[in-house]
């Protein structure tokens, strides 16, 4: 075990995290359509595309509170607004992506220059697993401990350096997260509803993108967590047999990442920085496509999966695990239901020991396994008759009442 939680200076630490989010959503014309007109940010750090060139990427910053998360997205949503509102456009506020009648109408994006390998990647993509399913928008959450807690639990151990020993912390984590992985794609699924030109019904799926229909590579991959170095090794043997072209076709539920440039290459030079969460979907009943009461339960997960005593996971517990997510993101699923209620006593019980902070966090969880109180019911009962017209209207709505600079 990492960390004591029976130790003041410790728990102290551990109440305290960094929260970066990336939020992706497609802007529409005012009939729904996907908009035809270019990107309109460049060299904006904050602001990008991502698949297509009507696929908006929100990129936060790093903060310490998930309240001033949601306030930087606000604050990014109004400067894309102003663009939007020039261009006649909406922001589109599911995860699913409205009526798609050709995919023509999907253009990958264009880059030029030193950058022009990036819309090579994309027409790769493209080919390799159609463009509307590289649709699907999500929230990615970027989570790291403190260096202050990894600096005061390093100062106990004696026989690595504290890379490793950082390294250590998150391959441990990330272990841990993938296997609890369905749990938050439970909680946070946010589309049980879908336009038919995607194909899918509505109500099948609670969230079609981490459904067996959704974000997936062809194969389930098995990572090595013994080291740094094995994970990358394990990663780089799928690229090598042509399973991916790089790290970043890794669709998985969590990544490990570096600060910076995303590559196997700058893993390895500098080391885990954080972990990426990949199993949140744009929440439509959130101006901001997620709340920070989730954002804030996902740190008390963390902290309770790290205390965690060690465990197994080897390659059948991979597979078991993708297996758990796509399960979760089935419709009414009666079975996870009554499997998140049980673990989330059992955090509940924990954060009321240890960390009583982040009880109430919990208590709002517990409370979406009752009968009707998911976010994919509440979704499909308020959005489920007219998909298009009530995404329309919504995407209006939040365009007025978030505003614009």
């Amino acid at each position: 075990m990492f960390f004591n939680a029976a130790d003041k200076v410790i728990n102290n630490y551990l109440t305290k995290a960094e929260f970066g989010i990336e939020r992706e959503g497609l802007r529409v014309s005012q009939d729904g359509s996907l908009a035809q007109t270019p990107h309109p940010f460049e060299a904006d750090k904050n602001i990008d595309r991502d698949f297509c060139e009507n696929q908006i990427e929100l990129i936060g910053d790093v903060f310490t509170d998930p309240e001033q998360v949601t306030e930087q997205l606000l604050s990014l949503q109004r400067r894309v607004n102003s663009k939007l509102i020039e261009n006649g456009e909406l922001l589109w506020p599911f995860s699913n992506p409205p009526r798609i009648s050709r995919e023509d109408e999907i253009p990958v994006a264009e880059y030029s220059g030193t950058l022009q390998s990036k819309s090579v990647y994309r027409h790769y993509l493209a080919q390799k697993y159609g463009k509307t399913k590289m649709l699907f928008s999500g929230i990615h959450l970027n989570f790291s401990f403190t260096e202050q807690l990894l600096k005061e639990a390093f100062s106990s151990v004696n026989n690595e350096s504290f890379t490793e020993f950082k390294n250590s912390v998150y391959l441990t984590l990330a272990q841990r997260v993938i296997q609890y992985a369905w749990l938050v794609a439970y909680l946070m699924a946010s589309s049980p509803v879908s336009d038919s030109s995607i194909g899918t019904d509505s109500n099948v799926y609670s969230s079609i993108r981490c459904s067996e229909k959704g974000y997936w590579n062809h194969f389930t991959p098995i990572l090595e967590y013994n080291s740094l170095k094995s994970y990358i090794a394990s990663i780089q043997r799928y690229i090598d047999d042509g399973n991916l072209r790089s790290v970043s076709e890794l669709y998985y539920p969590v990544r490990l990442k570096p600060r910076g440039e995303n590559s196997l290459e700058a893993l390895s030079a500098k080391g885990i920085n954080h972990l990426e969460l990949r199993v949140i979907d744009v929440n439509p009943l959130s101006p901001t496509g997620i709340f920070a009461r989730d954002i804030r339960f996902i740190h008390i997960l963390m902290i309770y999966l790290i205390l965690l005593p060690p465990q197994d996971f080897n390659g059948k517990d991979q597979i078991k695990a993708v297996k758990d997510v796509k399960a979760a993101a089935v419709y009414g699923n009666e079975e996870i239901r009554q499997r998140a209620r049980s673990i989330l006593a059992e955090i509940k019980c924990f954060a009321d020991k240890y960390f009583p902070a982040f009880s109430s966090s919990v208590e709002h969880q517990l409370g979406k396994t009752e009968p009707g109180c998911s976010y994919a019911e509440i979704i499909s009962k308020r959005f489920g008759d007219d998909y298009m017209n009530s995404g329309l209207e919504l995407a209006r709505e939040y365009q007025r009442s978030v505003g614009h600079v």
